[in-house]
């Protein structure tokens, strides 16, 4: 019984090994496709198309002109050409408005009167002095017309203290012929008076000549307060120096003999030179305040 026993497992370790091998194997278990069957000559060939692109027929060519000029020529009829097409036409340019062009009229010369208080006037660089000078040019240009001539003059003016011009330089201008009108007018100006310091009295000026445009007189009630201090930029800077904020500079009263003379100097403010203050102000400031 015992030797059955082992011939049964030897026979189990057997097996197992033959299957083993069998699955190790490829040959038994490799599928074979079925063979294909071959195919005939016919079903082999490529079967190639020919295009034949066949040129249209020619046309007949048309006999030569004859050589011999003809003696009458048929009439030819003018060929008109066809209306320009309006909407590519180029627009007509409007009318110009058929209207007056603006002028305004030289203003009078200053006065004697006046010549003689801005003789006298010492405050605020000879500001009467200045200003009946500059009135006196405007007054010797003429009429300003609205147009290309209109503009602005500024100039640069040393005037002697007894009264004559030694220097006269332009700094700007925005119309030739308005620094052409005033160097005129300077040049013909008739004496003047000496100047109210006794000193050399050196200003910029500039003209207007614009029908848009009135340099009125100034006012004069505020020429004896301190002047506002001069702007300084505090931050800056050259780069070597130690770098410390500035203060702006206080500007010092007048002593009171000073103010008693400036005060004694000022005129009586007119409703010209008010208007002319308050036009000046809407000018300079009427586009963002006023919405103008």
């Amino acid at each position: 019984m015992f030797r059955d026993k082992n011939f049964t497992a030897l026979l189990l370790t057997l097996a197992l090994h033959a299957g083993v091998w069998l699955l190790v194997s490829d040959h038994p278990f490799k599928y074979a496709s079925p063979a294909e069957e071959p195919q005939s000559a016919e079903k082999t060939a490529e079967k190639i198309v020919f295009l034949e692109l066949i040129p249209p027929p020619r046309q007949p060519l048309p006999d030569p002109a004859p050589t011999t000029t003809p003696t009458t020529t048929p009439p030819t009829t003018p060929i008109t050409e066809p209306p320009p097409d309006t909407a590519l036409a180029a627009p007509a340019p409007p009318p110009s408005p058929d209207r007056p062009r603006a002028s305004q009229a030289a203003p009078p010369p200053p006065t004697a009167e006046e010549w003689a208080f801005a003789a006298n006037y010492t405050n605020k660089n000879s500001k009467g002095y200045r200003y009946s000078w500059g009135q006196q040019v405007r007054s010797m240009m003429g009429t300003a017309v609205e147009g290309p001539d209109q503009g602005l003059v500024r100039f640069r003016i040393e005037i002697a203290p007894d009264g004559r011009l030694t220097q006269l330089q332009t700094l700007w201008t925005t119309s030739p012929v308005a620094e052409q009108l005033a160097r005129q007018a300077i040049q013909n100006m008739p004496p003047l008076p000496p100047t109210p310091t006794g000193k050399p009295l050196i200003f910029d000026k500039t003209i207007s000549f614009s029908p848009f445009a009135n340099d009125g007189p100034p006012l004069y009630r505020d020429d004896c307060l301190p002047e506002p201090p001069v702007f300084r930029n505090p931050f800056a800077w050259d780069g070597k120096s130690p770098q410390v904020v500035a203060a702006p500079t206080p500007t010092a009263p007048l002593d009171p003999q000073a103010l008693a003379d400036c005060l004694r100097q000022l005129p009586k403010d007119s409703v010209e030179a008010e208007s002319a203050s308050d036009q000046r102000l809407m000018d300079q400031w009427g586009s963002s305040k006023t919405g103008r």
